[in-house]
């Protein structure tokens, strides 16, 4: 197997394979692991590497996430949050105006894995709590305004879709939004509306949102691609 490094993903590993017919790339935590048929250039393998390469850094940014440590933050135009050295031996949130402060014990070992993983807890049903309160709202309001309608709207933790639309008009909407920025979270309610009247991707489809978005459907889409779900 050869390795090599790479500014993206760390290392690149790229191993041969008798029976592949093909390259095939896939994405891990440690980087990206690379498969070619015998004998297969090198040279044509960074060719295939940087076709795919904005792809593959998407891919990435969806399985390896930032350690959460005193420098940690979010900020966006819908959920702020920031940690703050505390005095005290427990956690400990709170709201400071339009931002979310954890406060933390002056002892506290970020690196423990164990308090990652309860970081993470927290910080998705802080976002849980921001997203019951905001969307639903703004839902309704686009709703309002569009004169597309729908029966109910529910907030999910799922991280394989932005949104969905039922055949009855039911609407899941990720509380990962309130991490978008705001224009691409009214694209995307916006989108699910017209799901209401339009249920697969079709012609009809996208020129029902380009209605609403002033023609842009297919540029914000473009642009949301550089997001993902999760933190």
């Amino acid at each position: 197997m050869k390795e090599i490094t790479d500014k993206d993903f760390g290392k690149v590993f790229i191993r041969e394979n008798n029976r592949a017919r093909q390259i095939i790339l896939r994405v891990k935590p440690e980087g990206v692991y690379i498969t070619t048929p015998p004998a297969y250039p090198l040279k044509e393998v960074l060719r295939v590497l940087e076709q795919f390469r904005e792809k593959l850094v998407r891919s990435r940014k969806k399985i390896v996430s930032p350690e959460i440590d005193p420098a940690y933050s979010i900020d966006g135009e819908l959920f702020r949050l920031k940690f703050i050295a505390g005095q005290t031996g427990r956690f400990l949130c709170r709201s400071q105006g339009e931002v979310t402060e954890i406060i933390y014990p002056p002892d506290t070992y970020f690196e423990d894995k164990e308090l990652q993983a309860w970081l993470r807890k927290v910080i998705t049903e802080l976002l849980r709590k921001r997203a019951k309160i905001i969307l639903p709202v703004m839902l309704e309001e686009l709703s309002r305004k569009s004169g597309l309608s729908y029966h109910s709207v529910k907030i999910t933790s799922g991280q394989s879709r932005w949104g969905s639309c039922s055949s009855q008009k039911h609407i899941s909407l990720s509380l990962y939004l309130v991490l978008l920025p705001l224009h691409l979270v009214e694209y995307i309610l916006l989108h699910e509306l017209c799901h209401t009247v339009e249920m697969n991707h079709s012609a009809a489809f996208w020129n029902l949102l380009d209605r609403f978005c002033q023609g842009r459907s297919r540029e914000l889409r473009s642009e949301l691609k550089n997001y993902h779900t999760g933190f």
